[in-house]
């Protein structure tokens, strides 16, 4: 019996890019499955025009995507993920297809084509052949999670195949526009990433989060080559050690000062004890 193939896309606000994704796998896919998060924006309707099916979710809690209840809802058991900023160019579905008729692998491995700032990476960790995506897999063979950048994990005993880049093989990923998105991202995914990490008790001191930041660097400038992609490379590498640093910041700021709005009562009772001394002038006031 042919095998069949499931696409399921996260989405949330993505009217605009949606369309190019849907557009990549309707050829060659049996099903698109588009879990939305609640778009308020025409995503969902989008999404019903390409003929895909969509379920609403709250999501995590968080602006990341639901990848365990997203795979659920997958009707067969070959099931490939796309993001909605993402294509899956045909010889990819091709050769997807192939391997899922062969059954020589249970989770396949996808290289992934990554732009940034108007231009193709080659290296900095977003080459096509760093940046390996599990995004293909039979059904089961897999662990899903919500926990940042760590998606999905081949279970114990799962054939993993990874596939070699090619030119033609690789999922296309249209990363971000401008150094301003980059950031506002970054800012986002590091909050999720402090939160999560401090779900799981880790704890960071100022000289480990120096540490994991220089690391961070030297691995995607110097290891990966990133001075090969130019101005581009050299940004990124910065940006990724920042991103390193920050999410360390966080962890140690939710240990150590609490949440937001502990901060925010202690800053007001600093006020209070500033402003007594005004209170206290105006009763010598009084009584002189």
């Amino acid at each position: 019996m042919e095998p069949r193939i499931s696409v399921v896309v996260n989405t949330l606000n993505e009217e605009k890019s949606l369309p190019s994704a849907l557009r990549s796998v309707r050829e060659w896919a049996d099903e698109i499955v588009v879990v939305d998060m609640h778009s308020r924006d025409r995503t969902a309707d989008i999404a019903r025009e390409f003929g895909a099916r969509v379920v609403l979710h709250e999501g995590p809690g968080f602006n990341y995507a639901p990848r365990e209840f997203a795979v659920k809802q997958a009707s067969y058991d070959w099931i490939m993920v796309l993001d909605a900023d993402e294509l899956a160019p045909l010889a990819l579905g091709r050769e997807l297809r192939n391997i899922a008729k062969s059954g020589e692998a249970d989770v396949v491995v996808l290289p992934r084509e990554n732009y940034l700032l108007g231009a193709r990476m080659s290296h900095t960790g977003w080459g096509p052949s760093e940046d390996g995506q599990t995004r293909f897999f039979r059904r089961g063979s897999v662990i899903a999670s919500s926990i940042a950048h760590q998606d999905f994990m081949p279970t114990p005993g799962a054939r993993v195949l990874k596939l070699s880049y090619n030119g033609r093989n690789a999922i296309v990923h249209f990363n971000y526009f401008d150094a301003a998105q980059f950031l506002e991202k970054l800012n986002r995914y590091t909050s999720i990433e402090a939160r999560q990490a401090r779900e799981r008790g880790e704890r960071v001191t100022p000289l480990r989060a120096l540490a994991r930041s220089a690391r961070e660097f030297y691995a995607r400038f110097i290891s990966s080559r990133g001075y090969r992609d130019g101005w581009r490379g050299f940004y990124l590498s910065c940006f990724m050690a920042f991103y390193r640093l920050a999410t360390c910041a966080k962890l140690e700021e939710l240990e150590k000062a609490g949440p937001r709005e502990s901060v925010v009562a202690e800053y007001r009772r600093a006020a209070e004890r500033v402003l007594s001394e005004y209170k206290e002038l105006r009763e010598q006031g009084t009584k002189n």
